[in-house]
């Protein structure tokens, strides 16, 4: 597959390789030369959410603290 690099240096990634590689809009791509070769390759994107997941221990139920927000205790 051959792309046409534009005025600015912009390049369209063929959709077969956006598809197959997941590479979707807003895709973190860091650039490369290794021996002539332009290598592209994903940047695995730091997930704030998954980093805390499961960090809070409570020491009564999720309802229990709901209902104590609700003032239903």
């Amino acid at each position: 597959m051959k792309a046409i690099v534009a005025e600015r240096g912009q390049v369209t990634i063929p959709k077969e390789i956006r598809e197959r590689l997941g590479i979707t809009s807003k895709t973190v791509l860091d650039f490369h030369e290794e021996n002539g070769r332009l290598i592209a390759v994903k940047v695995a994107q730091d997930d704030p959410i998954a980093r805390v997941m499961g960090c809070l221990t409570l020491d009564k139920p999720t309802d229990e603290i709901v209902r104590e927000l609700r003032g239903e205790a």
